[in-house]
């Protein structure tokens, strides 16, 4: 029964940012022609995704609600919060919010097989792994050095995740990432030592 509390907060939450930030008030012919016309519609937390087919192919679209504040992500040329596919979603999840199907986040202690695996990194973002490794002392810059990146091509590969665009090392940078994370920790500023096996 608890867990019911929860979804509906998290419905609610998502539906009152929407509301708020006014993505209900834009519209036009644009928008109208996508409202409703979502697949693979998809709620994790406070977050809405589905895809839907637009002029130059098929877009992933997202909403999430960070802050009490709605932010969009789209893999069409616009790809952010002013698209007109993002307003749509929102609108889509107004009308019908049951409609997309709730997604329970996996667990990185429950991660088992290759499908947990599988599960956990498609459903959590680069930014989010990266900044868990810096709260374990472990900065960005450090952590493509150390595998031989760009600082600067992982930057880009985090921002083009967040609107929908994906490099096909994502999921590897991924796993890179969740084993520093649970492997490596910064002993100084100026280097890097393993944790200690217990």
């Amino acid at each position: 029964m608890a867990q019911q509390a929860k979804k509906i907060s998290e419905i609610e939450e998502v539906t009152a940012a929407i509301i708020r930030d006014q993505w209900d008030m834009s519209g036009g012919e644009k928008v109208t022609r996508y409202v409703g016309k979502f697949f693979d519609r998809q709620r994790t937390g406070k977050k809405i995704l589905a895809r839907v087919v637009g002029n130059h192919g098929t877009y992933t679209v997202s909403l999430s609600v960070k802050a009490g504040r709605a932010s969009g992500a789209c893999s069409c040329y616009v790809g952010r919060d002013g698209c007109h596919h993002c307003v749509a979603l929102a609108k889509t999840f107004l009308e019908n919010p049951e409609s997309f199907v709730a997604v329970a986040r996996k667990r990185r202690t429950n991660i088992r097989t290759l499908d947990d695996l599988a599960s956990y990194l498609k459903g959590v973002t680069l930014a989010r792994l990266t900044d868990q490794m810096k709260e374990r002392g472990v900065t960005q810059t450090a952590f493509a050095e150390s595998i031989g990146m760009n600082p600067r091509h992982l930057a880009a590969i985090k921002s083009s995740e967040a609107r929908h665009h994906y490099f096909n090392e994502l999921g590897a940078t991924k796993l890179a990432v969740l084993w520093v994370i649970e492997n490596v920790e910064v002993a100084t500023a100026s280097g890097i030592r393993r944790k200690k096996k217990k």
